[in-house]
């Protein structure tokens, strides 16, 4: 496994990191806390140090608390990153939106303290909102909690999600040196946080976690025409009427394009990522050791070469999946 440094906070992160939504029994349908477990701690074992989860991501906390805390038993040193959600309750966050309606300060705290119950944790390495508007730079309380609960040694480090698709929402927020770190979509179709959100976080010493690597799924390989998930899995939103068609295109011209194999886009779609050197980690969702052991293997130092991410350039697509 090979680590990078996250942003400028002086923790070191494995650059394949683990996205824990999946194993929530939420959204997505499938999951067993078994096997959940399992692969958190296949994890730890390939080097992975860095775990993403959410106060919104169903039993994701008490299960990623539980591996966590039995780690910790053995001297393994865990990362752990959750999330407040908007008091509001609406995500993405529209533009006219008070902080005082999103993140006061009382229910921030309020959440976190939750998250520690739930997960058995003393404390946060990060502490991200779930949403951002770049409206709420120097408005409201929530700074002044942030700086409360890392003095008093519940969180470490303080970062936002990214609204889907919007990374210069942050680009205000970043500069202002308020904020460790950013989680945003950065993918072979959505490649817009290269342009100005990248480079703002390498000049400003901002971390950066990159979330839906695979376009939840569509970057496997394995999302083709007339494709099915179980009832109440998300992805029957996200890939709904043709859109499996649309995905199945894209991927066979990026295949056909770089002249690999069908069963490399994952990889390429990782590598991808991965070879930008503002990126700290990448947290694909793993719910299995087959999937943990795949992508870990790919922290092994070789990016894709400048032809392929020339290759690659041709391959924007702009859309959201999410509306």
């Amino acid at each position: 496994m090979h680590y990078r440094e996250l942003g400028r906070s002086e923790l070191t992160v494995s650059e394949i990191g683990y996205g824990a939504w999946g194993i929530g029994e939420s959204n997505w349908v499938g999951a067993t806390e078994d096997e959940s477990v399992r692969a958190l701690h296949r994890a730890v074992d390939l080097g992975v140090n860095f775990i993403d989860t959410a106060r919104g991501y169903g039993e994701s906390e008490r299960i990623v608390g539980r591996v966590v805390r039995e780690r910790a038993g053995s001297g393994d040193e865990v990362l752990v990153a959750t999330k407040v959600p908007p008091k509001n309750r609406v995500w993405p966050a529209p533009d006219g939106l008070d902080p005082a309606e999103t993140f006061p300060g009382a229910h921030i705290r309020e959440s976190l303290e939750t998250s520690l119950r739930v997960s058995g944790l003393d404390h946060f390495d990060v502490l991200q909102f779930h949403v951002w508007s770049d409206e709420w730079v120097g408005r409201g309380d929530w700074l002044e909690t942030v700086a409360e609960l890392k003095r008093e040694g519940k969180i470490r480090l303080f970062g936002v999600s990214i609204n889907d698709h919007e990374p210069d929402n942050a680009l205000a927020l970043v500069a202002s040196g308020a904020v460790d770190t950013v989680q945003v979509i950065y993918n072979i179709f959505d490649q817009a946080p290269a342009d100005t959100l990248l480079p703002a976080c390498e000049e400003h010493g901002v971390g950066v976690i990159v979330r839906v690597a695979l376009d939840e799924g569509g970057l496997t390989g394995r999302i083709t025409a007339g494709a099915t998930f179980p009832e109440g899995d998300f992805r029957n939103r996200y890939f709904r009427d043709d859109r499996p068609a649309q995905v199945e295109q894209r991927v066979s011209a990026i295949v056909a394009d770089l002249g690999i194999a069908p069963d490399e886009i994952a990889e390429t779609a990782l590598r991808f990522v991965l070879s930008s050197p503002a990126v700290s980690t990448v947290i694909p969702g793993m719910r299995t050791v087959r999937n943990v052991e795949r992508n870990t293997a790919l922290s092994d130092g070789r990016p894709l070469t400048a032809a392929q991410l020339a290759t690659l350039a041709n391959h924007r697509w702009q859309r959201n999946f999410y509306s």
